[in-house]
């Protein structure tokens, strides 16, 4: 199953990035790969609520409902703080094996138009796709939690591979995205920290477009080490994530 649904996903994924393929983008190309990926959303939410949950009664455990709002904006609220964990630990890696060469990162403003476009689809479409192919369908069949995490990080090489250049972060990000879905037993949970880590990213492109900071990075793996204010900013988000959250579920009478 963890095969089929990376074959599956990778298959959705390609054929959703085929309008943007060429030199230049263009909105009818990034439009249409919208179009597609919605529709892509909905085929595989019928296959995993109505087909795979009946094939498989242990995938019947995990949620496919929406958490309530305190919880989707605490996550990502977190998120910023994850995307910084990421950068400093696959860099550290990459620097045990060789020198990881670094350079300023900055943004012109047809890049930003560019990446602005881009993000509508990385933040809003892509992580409920990926997430539904790379965890629901390929983790949830599994009842025993030791099988679920053995499948968990085949699913995060695979879906390393997928990402080229950007193994190591796609990797480790696949494991917590992963890890949390185990652990809450919803993908909504998953989705937001994707989400709110790929919006970070867009933010962070404006951040440098403005030239409010310094951040620096590499191509090879792409790694991204953000200045001072941006890390202190995102520890003070994810404490106020963890914050929402907890006030939430002491109020609501469940645990965390």
């Amino acid at each position: 199953m963890p095969i089929l649904a990376a074959a599956y996903g990778s298959a959705l994924i390609y054929m959703t990035a085929l309008p943007l393929e060429g030199d230049t983008q263009s909105f009818t190309g990034d439009l249409l790969s919208c179009l597609l990926t919605l529709v892509s959303i909905i085929l595989t939410f019928f296959l995993v609520n109505r087909v795979e949950s009946k094939l498989f009664t242990s995938a019947r455990q995990f949620s496919l409902r929406m958490p309530k709002w305190p919880i989707i904006i605490g996550l990502m609220m977190i998120a910023p703080l994850w995307l910084v964990a990421e950068g400093y630990l696959v860099y550290g890696l990459t620097s045990l094996f060789h020198t990881v060469q670094l350079e300023t990162l900055t943004y012109t403003t047809s890049e930003l138009r560019e990446d602005l476009m881009a993000s509508i689809h990385a933040v809003l479409l892509a992580p409920v796709l990926e997430e539904l192919c790379f965890r629901q369908m390929a983790i949830s069949p599994f009842r025993r939690r030791g099988a679920q995490v053995a499948v968990c990080v085949v699913m995060a090489v695979l879906f390393g591979i997928l990402h080229v250049r950007n193994f190591p972060g796609a990797f480790f990000a696949a494991m917590v995205y992963g890890l949390v879905f185990i652990w809450s037993r919803n993908i909504w949970y998953g989705i937001a920290l994707h989400a709110g880590h790929n919006l970070t990213v867009t933010l962070l492109a404006i951040y440098c477009w403005l030239e409010l900071g310094d951040m620096q990075m590499a191509k090879t793996p792409v790694i991204f080490l953000p200045d001072t204010p941006v890390i202190v900013g995102s520890v003070v988000l994810a404490f106020g994530g963890v914050l929402l959250m907890q006030r939430y579920f002491t109020a609501s009478g469940r645990r965390m």
